[in-house]
């Protein structure tokens, strides 16, 4: 017996709940995806036109900053000419699925494993990035740690300008799609630092996660 399981017969026995069979477990999962297959959509923003330049236009109004690369090799040098802009450290860690590009060609120090928390720089992809609201939509997973986003106090995230979806529903969709019934086990929004307004309703930045965030768009991805 797995701990789920175990768990959940606790509760039914301190509720007086019988265990439900695995052919009524079956049974109910089908009926809630039908539901929510059959489900109706509610009005949804027209977003047309150039969804990257909303993109980018949005984004950078949430306090991001934005360069724009032809291809996925011109981003450690991207990178680079950001982090020396700032006086910040050439030393960061990525995603798994960055490691090959040539970092060091670039005069960077990149480790692809998730961030801790004495790490300065995290390096990500996103799932898509949606143009509505210049949001990037992160997913969760063994090469994709929600840590290289949230810990570090500067975030630079990669996003290929074919992932640019119109509204965060489509972002969604795309995810269902794409992954079926294993979804992540989180999904994280980012638009812009991490910002909080608690004290004397004064805007802060990094209160929460990074005060940087860096958007490197991949215009030919």
């Amino acid at each position: 017996m797995t701990s789920r399981n175990d768990i959940l017969a606790r509760v039914r026995a301190n509720l007086g709940v019988a265990a439900e069979s695995d052919a009524a477990a079956a049974e109910r999962r089908q009926r809630a995806l039908a539901t929510l297959a059959a489900r109706s959509e509610g009005p949804r923003p027209r977003i047309s036109g150039d969804l990257a330049q909303r993109f980018a236009d949005k984004s950078m109004a949430m306090a991001s900053t934005l360069a724009r690369v032809a291809t996925l090799a011109q981003v450690p040098s991207a990178v680079a000419a950001y982090l020396a802009g700032l006086a910040l450290p050439s030393r960061a860690v990525c995603w798994p699925a960055f490691a090959a590009l040539d970092w060091r060609e670039a005069g960077l120090d990149i480790a692809a494993r998730p961030a801790h928390g004495d790490d300065l720089v995290g390096i990500t992809g996103c799932f898509c990035a949606i143009a509505e609201t210049g949001t990037l939509m992160l997913a969760s997973g063994p090469d994709t740690a929600a840590t290289t986003s949230l810990l570090p106090e500067t975030h630079i995230a990669i996003v290929p300008q074919s992932r640019i979806m119109p509204v965060m529903e489509a972002g969604f969709a795309l995810l269902r799609a794409e992954q079926g019934d294993d979804l992540p086990r989180a999904v994280n929004f980012v638009s812009g630092p991490s910002r909080t307004g608690d004290i004397e309703q004064t805007i802060v930045l990094g209160a929460h996660g990074p005060y940087r965030v860096h958007l490197i768009l991949v215009t030919g991805a």
